[in-house]
């Protein structure tokens, strides 16, 4: 696997980077009030970031007003472990470089992916960037070895909250996981322990040798 910069022209099927936006106080706040985990951690909404006059911006300009919730995941990860992805783009912008682990959705087989589709991308500090509904993403993961990231995660109003109720329709149903939430899960994963669908095949994605 080799690590792209997500400047590189192979990003553009999974996002784009979001120019014209200033985070600076957005990221500045997001290091004064979140902590920095020895695993990982994800807050859908905190309202330090809410009350920032980019929030704003983001609702209006970035999502055609729709709600949104702005959050963060924050730590120290290398693996891939599970793949998620959300009816609508998430938007991510980190205090430090950062990595996704990406795939398309229409590179499912039966609802299940090889990790060996699974390609790599380098966000610089400060580079907004969308992640598109058709992507399959999950947790940032380190751009240095040892050292952490502090992330922000936009996403529409009310997503990866509680699970709806639902009556069972189809095999996409299964991997509902929680509000605005499709999971797929490795087997090595504790969201797989936990009950998610084990539907990655293939070697657990590591880029610790890689950073």
């Amino acid at each position: 696997m080799k690590i792209l910069p997500v400047s590189d022209p192979s990003f553009q099927k999974y996002g784009q980077i979001l120019e014209g936006y200033d985070v600076k106080e957005l990221l500045e706040t997001l290091d004064r009030v979140s902590p920095l985990p020895e695993g990982t951690d994800y807050v859908p909404e905190q309202a330090e970031l809410m009350a920032l006059p980019i929030a704003e911006e983001l609702k209006n300009n970035a999502y055609g007003g729709m709600p949104i919730q702005i959050g963060w995941c924050n730590g120290h990860n290398t693996k891939l472990n599970c793949l998620e992805y959300h009816r609508d783009s998430e938007l991510n912008v980190g205090v430090k470089d950062f990595i996704l682990l990406l795939a398309k959705r229409e590179e499912l087989e039966d609802g299940a992916l090889d990790t060996a589709k699974v390609a790599a991308f380098l966000c610089p500090a400060g580079t907004l960037v969308e992640v598109y509904a058709t992507t399959l993403h999950y947790a940032p993961c380190s751009a240095k070895k040892g050292e952490g990231f502090k992330t922000i995660v936009v996403l529409p109003k009310g997503t990866n909250l509680d699970k709806p109720r639902i009556t069972v329709k189809n095999a996409e149903d299964e991997i509902l996981w929680a509000s605005n939430k499709w999971l797929l899960a490795h087997a090595e994963s504790s969201e797989a322990a936990a009950g998610a669908k084990v539907l990655l095949k293939g070697v657990n994605t590591d880029i610790a040798d890689l950073i």
